[in-house]
């Protein structure tokens, strides 16, 4: 019996289970960050311990968004390899900042803007926090999505997210430096 041969499309035929999955594993990370920032009670309540962790962030953030800044010059230019490298390496300080930001939370639940600055707060509060927040949400599985075809292969996939999911995700790491910044200005 002769097995038919599969065509490019069929081989390169993204599985939607994966998608599913990817989506379904950052929704739920997505709820448990919000249960951990909005719900937990911090274990240290008092902020005596790694005190130095919003700033880490922050730093974080702004090393990710130098890698991206990096990586786009580098596909830019045609320069794949460079590309994938500083990719990675922005994907690796994202990592980062999340554990970081998961141990702040943990031990110091959420940072509070000050009400004496109404207007700032505002600003913080609606202008750059909650679009901060919801672009993170929707770009979490973007990255991951976009990783997925960059790594099996299915590049004119990876191409076509990725002019969605590179402008996402420089938002987020520049706005999270920005929040750390107004919270370290007004505090």
């Amino acid at each position: 019996m002769m097995i038919p041969k599969k065509t490019s499309i069929e081989v390169f035929q993204t599985p939607l289970n994966v998608i599913a999955m990817i989506i379904g594993i950052s929704a739920a990370a997505s709820a448990f960050l919000f249960w951990l920032v909005y719900k937990h009670e911090p274990t240290d309540a008092m902020q005596q311990h790694l005190l130095f962790l919003p700033a880490l962030n922050a730093g974080l953030n702004l090393l990710c968004t130098i890698a991206l800044l990096i990586g786009f010059r580098h596909i830019w230019n045609g320069r794949i390899v460079k590309h994938r490298n500083a990719m990675f390496t922005a994907f690796i300080f994202s990592t980062l900042f999340l554990v970081s930001y998961i141990t702040n939370h943990a031990l110091h639940g959420d940072a509070k803007f000050p009400t004496t600055h109404p207007t700032a707060r505002f600003i913080y509060l609606w202008i750059l926090l909650t679009p901060h927040i919801l672009a993170s949400m929707v770009a979490l599985p973007m990255i991951l999505i976009t990783f997925f075809f960059s790594l099996t292969g299915r590049i004119p996939w990876h191409r076509r997210i990725a002019r969605y999911t590179f402008p996402l995700w420089l938002y987020v790491s520049v706005s999270g430096v920005i929040v750390y910044g107004m919270l370290a200005v007004y505090r």
